[in-house]
């Protein structure tokens, strides 16, 4: 019989804790099967290791110098496995501004717990990025139809906030209302933007659309008083430009923010960070809902 890593590991824990009852649940697994893993190595080596005799669990003279290899054995090798570990990277794509704190805790936890890292990857096309695999998973806002393998997971929903140049009328007021925003120009990011004139029915919609193709674009096109903007709210506690004033939005439908990724990106590890994501998403869900 080959000696396995969970032959050694069964053996430290018996004789680091001298009892077969406390091993057990330490390594949760039953005490019958771990008395049966303990047979098999002593079988394996033809030599006993472990004195059952007395009231706990003691090492014989060969397990105690076994012991000390093991000991070598399992720390190089727990070593070898969190350097492969620090290697492995998840690339995670955005178009502008992070959710926080969810991507703070996500990124966090998700590399607590397998000892990955994660590259963020700013594009202006997340999506277009994802299918072309220059990143293994996207974060998305709004309703997005996207083409087929992709799958999507939704995280929460954002509110949306109205924005504008400090010299625009709209400066001077306390909130818009929804059903208010088509009376002004709209700016709209054509690429990553959450909101156009697909957010309202063609009855609705602004009547004037200055398009922008990026984030950037957008921002001094809105400071240059050639319309209003409309972003997730995130953009009022992140964006700092002297020209722009943010307005309270009323009556506005939420922004769903999402992952995307492809069936066959690294299952486990995109598996780990949807994990970490919706974990770190439910604590906002939960003030948003108070």
């Amino acid at each position: 019989m080959e000696i396995e890593l969970r032959h050694l590991r069964a053996f430290k824990a018996v004789a680091r804790l001298h009892s077969f009852s406390r091993a057990a649940q330490e390594l949760s697994i039953t005490q019958p099967a771990l008395s049966r893993t303990i047979a098999q190595l002593e079988g394996a080596l033809n030599v006993r290791l472990l004195d059952r005799s007395s009231r706990q669990v003691e090492l014989t003279e060969a397990g105690a110098e076994f012991l000390l290899h093991v000991d070598r054995v399992l720390a190089i090798f727990d070593q070898a496995v969190a350097t492969a570990r620090r290697m492995v990277t998840l690339r995670l794509g955005f178009s502008w501004l992070l959710p926080d704190p969810w991507a703070q805790h996500a990124v966090n936890a998700f590399e607590t717990a397998t000892g990955a890292s994660v590259v963020l990857t700013r594009t202006d096309d997340p999506v277009q990025a994802l299918r072309q695999r220059v990143v293994d998973i996207a974060l998305v806002r709004g309703d997005v139809a996207l083409p087929r393998p992709l799958r999507t997971i939704h995280l929460y929903d954002e509110a949306r906030v109205a924005v504008c140049a400090q010299q625009c009328a709209l400066a001077e007021r306390g909130h818009l209302d929804w059903s208010e925003v088509r009376q002004w120009p709209l700016v709209v990011n054509t690429v990553s933007g959450t909101t156009g004139p697909w957010s309202w029915p063609p009855e609705q919609r602004p009547k004037k659309i200055v398009k922008t193709a990026n984030y950037d674009e957008w921002v001094e096109t809105v400071a240059a008083d050639r319309g209003i903007g409309i972003v997730p709210e995130v953009a009022r506690r992140r964006t700092r430009h002297p020209a722009l004033r943010f307005v309270a939005l009323t009556n506005a439908p939420s922004i769903p923010v999402s992952l995307v990724h492809l069936p066959d990106s690294p299952r486990m590890l995109i598996r780990r960070f949807l994990d970490a994501a919706l974990a770190a998403a439910r604590p906002r869900e939960t003030r948003l809902s108070r």
